[in-house]
Order: C-alpha cells, then structure tokens, then sequence
C-alpha cells in the first residue's frame, strides 16, 4: 500500500516517466515482507534502455525493473534508497520523508 503522495506528483511522475526521463517518486509504504521500511522511491523511465543503464550505474540489477503497465520502474529500499536520493540530490523527498 502507497500513501503520502498528491495526486498532481504521481501525475507529474508519470508525464515524466512517459517522455523518456528518469523520475523519481518516494512514498510512505507498507508492504510485511520489509516490516523496518517505511518508504520506498519509485525510479520510473519508459525508455527501458535509459532505465537499465541507470541500475547499471548505481551499481543495481536490471532484472527488478518492475515493466508493469506505461510506467516502468525500479524500486529503492534501505539504505540504496538513501544513498542514491543523496548522490542526486533529491533533497524535498529525503526531508518530506524523514530518509
């Protein structure tokens, strides 16, 4: 289950994600097989060799690329999920979600 996020940032991620850029979404989330994280970023690119080269870098596999629907992602948990938030710099979503 998602929560935390306005309906105009998902529809901005998806616009993003839609043409091609990478985008990033962060979210509270409840999911019992990770009962210590609280969120999760959601890193989506419809280009999937963008997406791909993008894990690559980060040192992450491709084969988690969720390719559901429009809207492919990767997503980041734990301490990756801080790590990379940091190295770009996505400072709203690291203090909006305490990360």
């Amino acid at each position: 289950m998602a929560f935390g996020v306005k309906r105009q940032e998902m529809q901005q991620w998806k616009a993003l994600v839609s043409n091609g850029t990478i985008a990033y979404l962060t979210h509270y989330w409840v999911e019992p097989r990770f009962p210590t994280i609280t969120t999760v970023t959601k890193v989506g690119c419809s280009d999937l060799k963008k997406l791909t080269s993008w894990c690559e870098n980060y040192g992450l596999s491709p084969q988690y690329i969720h390719q559901r629907n429009d809207y492919p992602h990767f997503d980041l948990i734990g301490s990756k999920q801080k790590e990379i938030l940091y190295k770009e710099q996505l400072w709203d979503q690291i203090y909006r979600f305490g990360i």
